[in-house]
C-alpha cells in the first residue's frame, strides 16, 4: 500500500479585514501518496495557491487539518521543497553555491554536498555552467537551478506554483521534459499548480480541477501520459483523442 505524505482533512482559509471575511478555500479533502505527482488546475481566484501555502507551512487552516506523515504541519521545512513561477535565486551566489544552499543550512557534510550537487548539475544539464551567476543565465536556466536547489534536499514533497509560466513555449515544453524525468529518477511527490490544462495532463498521475472560489476540489482524474513518454524513451507526450477529450472536459468544468 502506499504511503500517505499529505493529508488534508476539511481544511477551510477565511482571510479576514477590517471590512469583509473572504473564504478562499472551504472543505478540502485531500491525499497525495508517496510518488504521486499531482497537477492541480482550476480558475483564477479560486484558492490554488492557498492550497499549496498550507502543504508549504506557510500558512496555517481557518479550520480543519493539514499533516504530512501523519504529523500536523506547523511551518515550513526542508521536506517541502518548493519552487516558485520567478526563480528566487541568491545573486550573489554562483549555481553551484545556489544549489547548495539548503545543504550548506542543514549542516550536511562537504563531501555529500558536493556528491549531491554534482548529481542535479548532470540532472539539469547545468555541470559546464556551475560558476556562473543568475544574471548570467536565461529564463529557463534559473528556473533549472530554483528546481535543482530545491530538490537537491530530496524532500517528501516538491511544491510548484505554474513554475513554467513565464518561460517561452519551446522552453517550456524542454522544462517539462526535464522535471518529468527527474520525477522519475528521484521518486519524489509532486504537487503542480498551473493554468495549462495541457501541461498537468501532460506531467501528472493524477490531475485535480477545483471550482471558483470558495476552492474546491470538484473532480480527482487519473492520467497516464506521463507514464507512457517515460515508458517508450521518447519522453513526448502523445496527444490523442482521450487526451483533447480530457482536456475538453476539464475546461468545460472549469468555465462552469
Amino acid at each position: 500500500m502506499s504511503k500517505a505524505v499529505i493529508t488534508l482533512n476539511q481544511a477551510q482559509v477565511i482571510y479576514s479585514s477590517k471590512s469583509e471575511e473572504v473564504s478562499a478555500i472551504s472543505e478540502i479533502d485531500l491525499t497525495i501518496q508517496k510518488g504521486e505527482f499531482i497537477c492541480l488546475v482550476g480558475p483564477s481566484g479560486c484558492g490554488k495557491s492557498t492550497l499549496l501555502k498550507l502543504m508549504a507551512g506557510f500558512l496555517k487552516p481557518t479550520s480543519g487539518e493539514v499533516r504530512m506523515n501523519g504529523q500536523i504541519i506547523e511551518g515550513p521545512d526542508w521536506k517541502k521543497g518548493v519552487v516558485f513561477q520567478s526563480p528566487t535565486l541568491y545573486p550573489w551566489l554562483n549555481v553551484r553555491k545556489n544549489i547548495e544552499y539548503g545543504l550548506k543550512v542543514r549542516k550536511i557534510e562537504k563531501e555529500r554536498r558536493k556528491i549531491e550537487v554534482d548529481s542535479f548539475l548532470e540532472q539539469i544539464n547545468m555541470t559546464d555552467s556551475e560558476g556562473r551567476y543568475p544574471f548570467e543565465l536565461s529564463g529557463g536556466m534559473r528556473q533549472r537551478v530554483a528546481m535543482a536547489r530545491s530538490m537537491v534536499n530530496h524532500p517528501e514533497l516538491l511544491l510548484m506554483d505554474e513554475p513554467f509560466g513565464a518561460l517561452d513555449a519551446l522552453t517550456r515544453v524542454q522544462m517539462q521534459g526535464l522535471i518529468r524525468e527527474i520525477w522519475q529518477k528521484n521518486h519524489q511527490s509532486i504537487f503542480l499548480i498551473t493554468h495549462d490544462i495541457e501541461e498537468a495532463l501532460s506531467l501528472g498521475t493524477r490531475v485535480l480541477v477545483m471550482s471558483k472560489a470558495p476552492g474546491q476540489i470538484i473532480e480527482s482524474i487519473p492520467v497516464h501520459y506521463s507514464q507512457e513518454a517515460l515508458a517508450n524513451g521518447s519522453n513526448m507526450v502523445k496527444v490523442d483523442d482521450s487526451f483533447i477529450y480530457l482536456k475538453e472536459s476539464i475546461l468545460q468544468k472549469i468555465c462552469q
